[in-house]
């Protein structure tokens, strides 16, 4: 299996390529629009052809590629079950394996985050996307979130995986790469060591986080598989202008 970690420096988020050595399928789990063209120039130099872009949830700090990498590559775009939306062309869901060639792609229901939020586990790596992050978990304050469900998510589900797990989240804001799933266990300040439910709870409760700086405009465009709002102010315009060149992770 192909693996490669992608990273969009504006809104610090990850987006990840999986590949099939042997028919060299491609899939790329939450594309951002402004690097829609580089990912894409990276596929195609490996000589792989991408068929699915896959959303973990609907986002709020970014809009996605998905529809712009439709258009460019006919890719079709795939949306966990649970996200009300009707563009998709395929749903997520746990207990329906996505396949491509040899890589089984496992969706997990993992609320909490958001409750559309779906988490992708492939043989020994997870992509958590909000849901748990390298030392930290996603905020519950928007979009239906909820701190208990969070917590049951990662104690019950992502916890109960095997401990060597690799853990790939959609962010980091530290510029690290990977955790795993022995390591949240035990040091995760949130989520970790003997961690109650009431604790996390609280702790959720007392963040005192800002209004998200982008919701307003990334969750329209996002429940339409990634349209850039026509009336976006202009101090926006780099979440909607695609660029060729830009870190990578």
């Amino acid at each position: 299996m192909i693996f490669k970690q992608l990273y969009e420096e504006l809104s610090s988020t990850y987006t990840y390529l999986l590949a099939c050595e042997d028919t060299g399928q491609a899939v790329l789990i939450d594309p951002v629009y402004p690097t829609a063209e580089r990912d894409l120039h990276i596929i195609n130099a490996m000589g792989l052809k991408l068929i699915y872009s896959i959303d973990t949830h609907i986002h709020a700090d970014h809009i996605t590629s998905a529809r712009r990498l439709k258009e460019l590559a006919g890719s079709q775009i795939v949306y966990p079950v649970t996200s009300q939306c009707d563009c998709p062309d395929i749903r997520a869901e746990e207990g329906r394996a996505i396949i491509i060639g040899s890589v089984t792609i496992d969706p997990l229901y993992t609320p909490g985050h958001t409750d559309d939020h779906y988490a992708y586990k492939i043989g020994d790596k997870v992509l958590t996307g909000d849901a748990l992050l390298i030392d930290g978990c996603g905020r519950t304050d928007f979009q239906n979130g909820n701190a208990e469900d969070l917590y049951k998510t990662v104690r019950e589900k992502l916890f109960a995986l095997p401990d060597d797990t690799l853990v790939y989240p959609a962010h980091d804001y530290n510029h690290r790469h990977v955790s795993s799933i022995a390591q949240e266990k035990e040091r995760n300040p949130r989520l970790g060591g003997d961690t109650t439910i009431e604790e996390f709870k609280k702790i959720m409760a007392n963040l005192n986080l800002a209004y998200p700086k982008f919701i307003d405009h990334a969750v329209p465009g996002n429940k339409l598989c990634g349209v850039c709002p026509e009336d976006l102010p202009e101090k926006y315009d780099l979440y909607c202008q695609e660029m060729s060149e830009s870190p990578q992770g």
